[in-house]
């Protein structure tokens, strides 16, 4: 009432000049504003429940032939190490077993887990990958002009689980910058030649895209100009996270996202090649080689025995023990026929990220990789775990 009564007493025009001050002053406070509390956040689901085998589809016909042959592997990096050694033992002294003997000896020796993702869902992303064979050479020549490298002198690798036990297998990658650890140079910088990598060549290849899949698969097999073929592997990687350059082009509007594969990302670059060391930059991640034995009868995964055709999935190892029998459940690419198989975990990659997420080895040549690059598949997976060695689930 007192700012009202007072402008009427003191007029129009001589109100004007107080208006504010006495709005101001007649301004009902606001009240305060109602914080709700904050919502209650679940807890991540554990990683693994307890199972039964008639729960893994198509277990009582499953072949189990192939992936006796990838467990013998995973044998030769498990045997000595806790919980494993007496079923190692066990599967070594087994001699030609038919397949009813093989399913005896996985019901008897291990007990399945089902993995699940945080959010609490079982069902995951499967991807395939394979060894792709490039044209190259030892030498730098007109066609072979794109390099491989060893790793290079200057990149640090840090193992935080010798200070820290509770990041065992986590390890940072960066270069020296007077006193300071700081990122190593990423793929843009490494490709303008900022990185100081001269020297450090092991082949040259003819094809940027190329050699562009050849780091994302990790493994491959380069064809020599007089017809020999040489094999080369993962060695280490610049420690920057890996990008998809096929999302990257769906989200610029260059590609729809089922031309997305391997395939369409190769025919995207043979249409725009002046915009592809652009689209290669987005990735900054950049992986290191070296020359491996050409005795070897397929690429080394990360558990450091050779991969099994078909038989081999990598997996993120923050979840999924490497070397461990990994039950199956997906589609073939591109279909609904289902793939329920008995696959090992032997490998890792920098795109594997996941607790329900596998990347199926398809193996060598054309035929793989066109199975490789068209698999993106929905599925679900079950670990084996030797009896005695399960994990604690809540």
């Amino acid at each position: 009432m007192f700012c009202i009564d007072g402008l009427m007493r003191a007029g129009v025009r001589r109100a004007a000049p107080l208006l504010l001050i006495l709005l101001s002053a007649c301004a009902v406070p606001p009240k305060p504003a109602v914080i709700p509390p904050p919502a209650a956040v679940a807890p991540p689901a554990p990683p693994f429940a307890a199972s039964k085998w008639e729960m893994l589809p198509d277990w009582p016909t499953t072949d189990l032939q192939g992936s006796w042959a990838a467990f013998l592997q995973s044998c030769r990096a498990l045997k000595s190490k806790p919980g494993w050694q007496a079923i190692c033992t066990r599967a070594n002294e087994l001699t030609q077993p038919d397949n009813a003997a093989l399913r005896s000896f996985f019901e008897e020796g291990f007990t399945p887990y089902q993995v699940f993702n945080p959010d609490g869902s079982s069902r995951g992303m499967i991807t395939g990958y394979y060894e792709p064979k490039l044209a190259g050479s030892r030498v730098k020549t007109k066609r072979f002009r794109y390099p491989l490298y060893i790793p290079p002198e200057d990149l640090l690798i840090v193992d935080l689980g010798e200070v820290y036990p509770q990041l065992k297998d986590l390890r940072l990658r960066g270069r020296l910058q007077g006193k300071r650890i700081v990122p190593y140079y990423n793929r843009a910088e490494i490709d303008n030649g900022k990185a100081p990598l001269q020297g450090r060549e092991l082949f040259w290849v003819d094809n940027a895209v190329e050699l562009f899949f050849l780091q994302i698969q990790g493994s491959g097999r380069i064809e020599l100009p007089d017809g020999s073929l040489v094999k080369v592997g993962y060695a280490e990687q610049n420690g920057h996270p890996y990008v998809s350059i096929g999302k990257k082009l769906v989200e610029m509007g260059e590609l729809k996202i089922e031309e997305a594969s391997m395939q369409g990302i190769k025919n995207w670059a043979e249409q725009y090649p002046k915009k592809l060391d652009a689209l290669l930059a987005q990735n900054p991640s950049y992986v290191f080689f070296r020359e491996l034995p050409n005795g070897l009868s397929a690429p080394l995964g990360a558990l450091g025995v050779p991969l099994t055709e078909s038989y081999s999935i990598a997996v993120d190892p923050r979840t999924i023990p490497l070397g461990a029998p990994v039950f199956l459940a997906t589609t073939f690419p591109n279909s609904t026929e289902p793939l329920n198989r008995l696959m090992l975990a032997q490998d890792t990659g920098g795109a594997i990220k996941g607790a329900v997420r596998a990347d199926f080895f398809w193996g060598f040549g054309e035929q793989a990789g066109a199975q490789a690059g068209r698999m993106k598949q929905g599925g679900q997976m079950w670990v084996l775990f030797p009896k005695g060695a399960e994990p604690a689930v809540n």
